[in-house]
Parts: structure tokens; C-alpha cells; sequence
């Protein structure tokens, strides 16, 4: 009789175990390179996800990481289709209305992609179609200040779509985080001829202060087990190893 005990014992473990194992489900941008990208396989992979899978060993949790469309990421937080958005969003003012911003992971400035040799000054951006992420800060900002230059935007749900109207002359530029312009474009066959050109944008009104790990409001204890689990790998190296898998330079800021 023992046996079965036994058996019906590890039996019972086993199952405990499976009911108490955690799966936090972390969702991305599936289109924003080098901070994210889908591949054929579906596999998620960039600084992003490998920062979710980083943060998820932390808290002794498995990690999935699913892609969604940045412009509708905060209603679908919302509507708890995932647990929490890893996907280089700014904390701002305005989101914070919507959710709840974990302490930054990045701080990069956003810059205009464009033909080399632009001057950009005021006067340059009358006539000028320039190209934004749909629902991106870079879009707010761009609207209040491109716009009343004399610019005109022209949105898109994936970045790398205005890299190629750029590329084939359908805008003038693209105004992107400087690194996925650096990486995603210029830096490709399809960049010749382009280049990071006028200023970095960064002014806290629009830009916050970097990018954070949202959650939905009020979900405080997974909000302290996030900021705990980023301080651990800030502490133990494992930032600075995925940082500088995908960057020649520190994009946590000051």
C-alpha cells in the first residue's frame, strides 16, 4: 500500500506545483527594431522581450511576450488581454491617466531621419510630409510643433512603413526614437543617403522621462515586483549583457 501512497503523494505535489506556476504575459510593439521584432517563426526578439524574459527570472515567473499593434497596446492592457506593456513607451503625463508606469528602463531622445545634409531650422518644415508612429509621443509632439511650422504627418502603424515611403520619397522624413532610425534605416541598404539630422527632442512635457513597463491602474503589488526585478538586473549585470547586445552605447540615460 505504500507504493501507491507514494505515488499518489508526488502525484499531488506535481500538480500543486502546475497550479501555482505563474505566467506573466508581457505584450510589445512587433514592429520596432532593434527594441522589438517578430520573426517567421513568430518569435518575439529584441532589447524589449529580452528585457521582459530578464525581468520575469527575477520574479521567479515565466515569461510570454505577444505582440500588438503600439496604437491600440494601452486598451488592450486594459481590457487584461496581457499583464503589462515592455514596448519603449514614454511616461507621460497624459498615459499616466490610463496606467501606471513602472521607474524607467531607457531614456533616448527622438530625431528626425532624413536626406543628409538637411539643415533643419524652422523655415524647413513648411511643405514637409513627415512620417510618425500612430499614437506615439513622437506624433503628439509633432503635432504641436511640426504642424504649426507648416508640416503635414502622415501616421503609420509600424515604423519601418514610413522608413520605406522615405526610402521611395513619399515623405520627407521620419521622426522616430534616434536608435530604431540609426539601426532599422540608416544603417541598412535602404538608409543610403539618410542620416539623424536635427536636434534631439526631448523635452519632458512630451518625452517624460524615458520609456517604463505599464501596468494596468491600481495594480500595485505586480507594479513593486516589476521595479524590485529591475533593479535586481540593473544591480547583477543582466541589463548591461542585453544592452549591449543591441547597442554600441548606454541607452538607460542619466
Amino acid at each position: 500500500m505504500k507504493k501507491p501512497l507514494l505515488a499518489l503523494g508526488t502525484l499531488a505535489l506535481a500538480l500543486s506545483a502546475t497550479v501555482s506556476a505563474e505566467t506573466l504575459r508581457f505584450a510589445t510593439d512587433a514592429s520596432y527594431p532593434p527594441f522589438s521584432k517578430q520573426g517567421a517563426d513568430g518569435k518575439m526578439t529584441g532589447f524589449d522581450p529580452d528585457i521582459a524574459q530578464a525581468l520575469c527570472a527575477a520574479m521567479k515567473a515565466k515569461c510570454e511576450v505577444v505582440p500588438q499593434d503600439f496604437d491600440g497596446i494601452i486598451p488592450a492592457l486594459n481590457a487584461k488581454k496581457f499583464d503589462a506593456v515592455i514596448a519603449s513607451m514614454n511616461i507621460t503625463e497624459e498615459r499616466k491617466k490610463a496606467v501606471d508606469f513602472s521607474d524607467k528602463y531607457y531614456n533616448m531622445a527622438s530625431r528626425l531621419v532624413a536626406k543628409q545634409g538637411s539643415q533643419v531650422n524652422p523655415a524647413w518644415f513648411k511643405g514637409k510630409k513627415i512620417g510618425v508612429l500612430r499614437s506615439s509621443i513622437q506624433e503628439k509632439y509633432a503635432r504641436d510643433t511640426f504642424v504649426k511650422l507648416g508640416a503635414q504627418l502622415v501616421t503609420y502603424g509600424k515604423a519601418p512603413e514610413s522608413f520605406m515611403d522615405l526610402k521611395a520619397g513619399r515623405v520627407d522624413a521620419a521622426f522616430v526614437d534616434a536608435a530604431v532610425g540609426d539601426t532599422d534605416f540608416i544603417k541598412t541598404p535602404n538608409g543610403k543617403g539618410f542620416a539623424l539630422v536635427g536636434p534631439d527632442y526631448n523635452d519632458p512635457k512630451y518625452f517624460g522621462i524615458g520609456s517604463g513597463i505599464a501596468v494596468r491602474k491600481g495594480d500595485k503589488a505586480l507594479l513593486a515586483r516589476i521595479n524590485g526585478a529591475l533593479k535586481q538586473i540593473r544591480a547583477d549585470g543582466s541589463y548591461d549583457k542585453i544592452q549591449k547586445k543591441y547597442f554600441s552605447f548606454d541607452i538607460y540615460g542619466k
